[in-house]
């Protein structure tokens, strides 16, 4: 079949020959069928990326509820919801997840939820404006968070089934990079169209594309071959969520991970207030928004594959050296910031220090992916995902208030703060084993 041939010439051509002839720790049945898996997965893996990328709750959903009106108050609950949302709930999640022998259609079903959900709030941004819109969105993306963690944890789990070790980190980075292509396009038109208001319609039209990138990302994750799992363990939800938290106490490199983690989130914790400090000393709010764009698709386009083909030799490493570049680069800033503040007035000042961010960024968030997929197999990593991410979650909820901060410190003492966490972060990472070893 020309499809089959494609996948598999595809596949030659990403991987070298001695990867493509490797199949560890999947079945031989799953081995036979990786090349077409891979292209499956990292089209839709393009698509889910491309979609959450348009959809930015972190400056595109803000900037819609601006122009709506809705209250500051409600903005600030954006990321929150959007993050803590997602992961809150996966202790219960992966406890359902675990009854499932198949379990791509629970990915399926987290991506037309987003896609779905969306499309709710492109219409709220075409109907309905002030404290009824803001209300609306929240609730919408409540519910769209929700979707999200049905996906999060069945997307590590199928792909440690489908995807052999060493090919996992290559394939996350590549989708990357190509969804990072696509947002380049974005903030470039968005330089583009300068100074001119981006309408609430203009939104609407930019959101319904997001949910149709997850409907297409729907489709082909569905076309993989899974063939059936464990369901160990399957049984009330409540119950195995709790039983699992032992796993913190009993499994000693499972807890340093989950600790260096929750360390690591001082990188993304950090991104705002870059943005704040940029708006601080600028006035050119849309063409800053272009740059940052522009930026962080720059970021994914160049860096994804590198830190895709290091996670594959170490992920533990490529957590390490992205939280280094994270770290580093907030000590940078605040001594610029106490001794030469004049340099943040150039409006591509900001948005070069936040393309280093986002590049150190992507390294974290590739290096832990594949480093918990390749930690465990079977019900075990789904355990491992549902566990981190629910407590995560927690921790989310909490840093909520790193704002309030600004009270009593400036916003580059604040992100200096947040370096020294992370560092704190590559110390503890340092301690934690590989998990690339030949066996």
């Amino acid at each position: 079949m020309p499809i089959k041939k494609f996948t598999q010439h595809l596949n030659e051509r990403l991987q070298n020959e001695e990867d493509a002839r490797a199949c560890k720790a999947i079945e031989e049945r799953a081995c036979r069928v990786v090349p077409g898996n891979y292209f499956l997965t990292l089209i839709s893996y393009f698509f889910n990326t491309l979609a959450d990328s348009i959809a930015n709750a972190k400056v595109v959903i803000p900037w819609i509820m601006q122009t709506l009106n809705a209250p500051v108050f409600l903005i600030s609950f954006l990321v929150p919801i959007r993050e803590s949302g997602a992961m809150l709930p996966q202790l219960f999640i992966g406890a359902y997840i675990r009854q499932k022998p198949i379990r791509k259609w629970v990915w399926v079903l987290g991506a037309l939820l987003q896609a779905l959900t969306m499309g709710g709030i492109a219409l709220v941004a075409y109907t309905l404006e002030g404290m009824v819109a803001g209300y609306a969105i929240i609730a919408l993306l409540l519910l769209f968070s929700l979707a999200r963690g049905l996906s999060s944890v069945a997307a590590k789990d199928v792909l440690g089934k489908t995807i052999p070790k060493k090919r996992r980190g290559k394939l996350t980075g590549v989708s990357s990079s190509f969804a990072g292509l696509v947002v380049i396009v974005l903030g470039a038109y968005l330089l583009f169209v300068g100074e001119k208001p981006f309408s609430p319609e203009n939104f609407a039209v930019l959101l319904c594309l997001a949910g149709l990138c997850w409907i297409l990302a729907a489709i082909f994750y569905g076309n993989i071959t899974e063939y059936p799992g464990e369901t160990e363990g399957g049984g009330n939800a409540a119950a195995i969520a709790i039983k699992k938290i032992s796993l913190l106490k009993t499994d000693k490199m499972f807890r340093l991970f989950v600790i260096s983690r929750a360390l690591f989130l001082s990188s993304v914790l950090s991104a705002p207030f870059f943005i704040i400090l940029a708006q601080e000393y600028t006035n050119s709010n849309t063409y800053l928004l272009g740059f940052f764009i522009l930026a962080n698709g720059l970021s994914a386009l160049l860096s994804a594959p590198f830190w895709g083909n290091f996670a594959d030799l170490s992920s533990r490493k490529v957590m390490i050296v992205g939280a280094m570049i994270t770290s580093v680069l907030g000590v940078i800033l605040f001594c610029i910031d106490l001794l030469a503040p004049h340099w943040f007035a150039n409006i591509w000042f900001m948005p070069i220090l936040y393309f280093f961010l986002s590049i150190g960024y992507h390294g974290i968030r590739v290096g832990r992916k594949t480093y918990v997929v390749d930690m465990a197999e079977g019900n075990k990593r789904t355990d491992y995902v549902s566990v981190s991410n629910t407590l995560i979650g927690f921790i989310l909820l909490l840093t909520g208030f790193v704002g309030s901060l600004n009270a009593i410190m400036s916003i580059s003492s604040i992100i200096l703060t947040l370096s020294i966490v992370g560092f704190i972060g590559v110390y503890l990472t340092y301690k934690l084993p590989e998990v690339q070893e030949e066996e």
